[in-house]
C-alpha cells in the first residue's frame, strides 16, 4: 500500500485525545499521526479511512470535510470488552482530479481486503461505494451490496459517476461482480416507480422504510452482505442534520446503530462505509457524534462475530426440511452457535455462485414455509443461481 496517498489524523484531534482518560477508545487505536508516523497493521482487524472527496456528491458539496469532528467523538468513547485491534489510517485528500482520489481509495481498500482488514470508510459522497465495490475485482468473486438509503441512486448508465448514479455503474459496468443488491429503508416518494419495478425485475431486494423499522426482519440483509454502505440522508434530519439532502423521515439514531451492529456481527461483511456527512449543516456536532456511535457499534459487532457461516461445517447446524405441496422441499439450517437461520439453495458444485448457496433468513421465514408460504428471498435466489 502506498502510504503517500494518506495524510495523518489532524493534530487537534491528537491533542484532544491527550486530555482523555487512558481508558478511552482513542487510546486503544493505532493512529496515523505526524509525530508517530504510519501505524503497524500487523494483527489489525479494522482500519478507519477518511475520504475528503465531495466533487461528485450531488447537492451536498462539502461532504468529507472536517472529519476530525467524527474522530474526536469516537476517540472519547469507551471501548467494550473487545480484543479487536483497530487502526486509523488518516485521510485520503482530494486528488487533482476525482479519478485520482478514486484510484487512491481503491488501492488502499484492495490492500486492506487482501490483508483481511475491514475498512471503515468515513466521509465523501456515496459515489465512493462504487470505488469500494471495484476494489473487490482483484478478489475474483461475486459480492453482495447492502445500502441503507432513502434513494436507490440508480441514475442512468450514460450519466457521469455521482452519488446519485453510482448504482447503475455497479449493475451495468464490466467486470460485473455483483450478485445481489439490497436497499434498506427506501422512501417511495424519492424513487420513480420504474426504478422500483426495474430492481424487482432484476430480483434485487428493496425494503421500504416502514418495513425496515422491524429491525429483526432486516438482519439477514446484512448477514448476507460483503459491502455495507450507509447514506447519512437515510437518518431523519432531527437525528442527523449534517446532510444537505436530509429529510424529516428516516431511521432514528438507535435504529441506525442497531443496523451498524448487524453489519459488524455478520461474518461476511468485509467493508463498511458511512457517507455524505457535511459538517457545515451539523448542529453542535450531533451527526458526528452519531456516526462515532455507529462506528462503535460496528466494532462491537465485529468483536462478537461467532463464525457461523461459511466457517463451520453443517454438523454445527440443525437441519429442517419443509415438504411443499407443488414443489421440491426446502431445507433450512439453524446455527447451534447463534440460533440464526439459513435457507439452502441447491446448485451445481462448480457454479461460480457457490458461496451464495446458503441464504440468510429468519425463523419467521421457516414458519411461513411450514404453512406453504414460500419466502420471496428463496424465489429470487433460485432465479439468480439456477
Amino acid at each position: 500500500m502506498n502510504i503517500d496517498f494518506l495524510t495523518p489524523v489532524k493534530k487537534a484531534v491528537v491533542t484532544h485525545l491527550a486530555s482523555q482518560t487512558s481508558l478511552s477508545l482513542g487510546n486503544k487505536i493505532a493512529i496515523h499521526t505526524q509525530e508517530e508516523g504510519f501505524p503497524d497493521l500487523e494483527n489489525v482487524k479494522i482500519a478507519i479511512l477518511g475520504v475528503q472527496e465531495d466533487r461528485n456528491s450531488q447537492d451536498n458539496f462539502g461532504c468529507g470535510e472536517d472529519l476530525h469532528h467524527i474522530r474526536k467523538k469516537l476517540y472519547q468513547l469507551f471501548p467494550g470488552n473487545w480484543s479487536t485491534n483497530i487502526a486509523d489510517l488518516g485521510n485520503v485528500l482530494k486528488g487533482n482530479a476525482v479519478s485520482d482520489t478514486y484510484f487512491a481509495v481503491s488501492e488502499i481498500i484492495t490492500y486492506l481486503l487482501k490483508k483481511n482488514i475491514i475498512p471503515v470508510i468515513i466521509g465523501g459522497g456515496q459515489d465512493i461505494t462504487y470505488v469500494n465495490y471495484r476494489a473487490y475485482d482483484s478478489l475474483e468473486q461475486t459480492v453482495n451490496l447492502a445500502a441503507v438509503d432513502s434513494r436507490f441512486d440508480l441514475g442512468h448508465l450514460e450519466d457521469e459517476l455521482t452519488s446519485q448514479s453510482y448504482l447503475s455503474k455497479i449493475i451495468m459496468q464490466e467486470p460485473n461482480n455483483l450478485f445481489n443488491y439490497t436497499n434498506v429503508g427506501y422512501q417511495t416518494y424519492f424513487n420513480p416507480q420504474d426504478e422500483i419495478e426495474l430492481l424487482d425485475a432484476l430480483y434485487f431486494d428493496t425494503i421500504r422504510l416502514g418495513k425496515s423499522k422491524n429491525l429483526e426482519s432486516i438482519e439477514p440483509a446484512f448477514r448476507n452482505a460483503d459491502i455495507v454502505s450507509i447514506d447519512i440522508g437515510a437518518i431523519r434530519q432531527s437525528e442527523a442534520p449534517a446532510n444537505n439532502n436530509a429529510s424529516p423521515n428516516g431511521f432514528y439514531g438507535e435504529e441506525i446503530c442497531a443496523i451498524a451492529r448487524y453489519a459488524g456481527i455478520s461474518d461476511k461483511v468485509s467493508s463498511f462505509g458511512v457517507y455524505e456527512y457535511n459538517s457545515k449543516h451539523d448542529n453542535n456536532h450531533q451527526t458526528a457524534h452519531l456516526i462515532a456511535q455507529m462506528i462503535w457499534y460496528f466494532i462491537e459487532g465485529v468483536n462478537f462475530r461467532v463464525k457461523d457461516y461459511p466457517f463451520s461445517g453443517k454438523e454445527n447446524y440443525q437441519k429442517f426440511t419443509v415438504l411443499l405441496e407443488d414443489d421440491d422441499p426446502i431445507t433450512f439450517y439453524k446455527s447451534n452457535k447463534s440460533g440464526r437461520w439459513w435457507i439452502e439453495i441447491n446448485i451445481l458444485s462448480d457454479n461460480k455462485y457457490k458461496r451464495h448457496a446458503l441464504i440468510p433468513c429468519t425463523y419467521k421465514d421457516y414458519l411461513d414455509a411450514t404453512k406453504q408460504i414460500i419466502p420471496e428471498k428463496w424465489y429470487k435466489a433460485m432465479r439468480k443461481l439456477v
